[in-house]
């Protein structure tokens, strides 16, 4: 079927997007695959800015969940985003894609700090954003930080780049007859309480009318081709248009 066409979109991507096949960290190989897939679709003329999870280095709830106080593991977990966020900047700018990190916690030494009209005017430049640090608040995840964003530089759409082709409505790595959703509204994403993100971040985008586009990062050349209208995905959107 076809699928509306976006000019200026956030890609929000799991910290485990640039593990590889590693156990843990950052995987070079893998951060500079993606980085292929950002600079085919800067080249096929969208605007883009990125969102990178950190669970690759550290996951606030997890560490919560071990008995640290919730606010300095989440902290932390911000701190493992902003890496990431440098790493692909690096990859980025290695294929010659100009590239700007904003934090939405201050560190000068590293990156800029988060300013929405500083961020618009490099998405005007023809740069690509990284957004780090997630909301800059405790609570939060890089979801909710991602669909913030998303509303906050007039995006299109927000897609999710994930290791699964969409959403389905059971895990299809453990149900061999889960089905695969073409089209989703906001509300039933809620309501069945799908794993698409998490519940302020869908909450967000609906209320700002911003699509979720959900596919996966992990085969070569997916992005572009989503992006076309092309690929295999699955779009969260008002129930009026779904």
């Amino acid at each position: 079927m076809s699928r509306p066409r976006f000019k200026r979109i956030l890609l929000k991507l799991s910290g485990e997007a640039a593990m590889g096949d590693q156990a843990f960290g950052i995987d070079p190989e893998t951060v500079a695959r993606v980085a292929g897939e950002v600079k085919a679709a800067k080249d096929a003329g969208y605007e883009l800015c990125l969102v990178i999870g950190g669970g690759n280095i550290f996951r606030g709830m997890a560490g919560a969940a071990k008995g640290m106080d919730r606010a300095t593991a989440d902290y932390m977990g911000m701190l493992a985003t902003v890496m990431n966020a440098l790493a692909m900047q690096d990859a980025l700018e290695h294929l010659g894609v100009e590239t700007r990190v904003q934090s939405a916690i201050p560190m000068a030494s590293v990156c800029e700090p988060y300013i929405r009209r500083r961020a618009q005017r490099h998405l005007d430049k023809g740069r690509v954003v990284i957004f780090a640090a997630g909301t800059g608040s405790p609570y939060f995840t890089t979801d909710s930080g991602a669909a913030l964003r998303a509303a906050e530089m007039d995006c299109d759409a927000l897609f999710k780049g994930t290791s699964v082709d969409g959403v389905y409505d059971a895990d299809p790595k453990k149900v061999a007859s889960a089905k695969r959703y073409e089209t989703l509204g906001f509300q039933q994403v809620l309501s069945d309480n799908l794993k698409v993100m998490d519940a302020s971040a869908v909450a967000l985008c609906r209320d700002n009318n911003i699509p979720i586009v959900v596919f996966s990062i992990r085969e070569q050349g997916n992005l572009a081709k989503v992006l076309a209208g092309e690929g295999v995905s699955t779009i969260v959107q008002n129930e009026e248009q779904a």
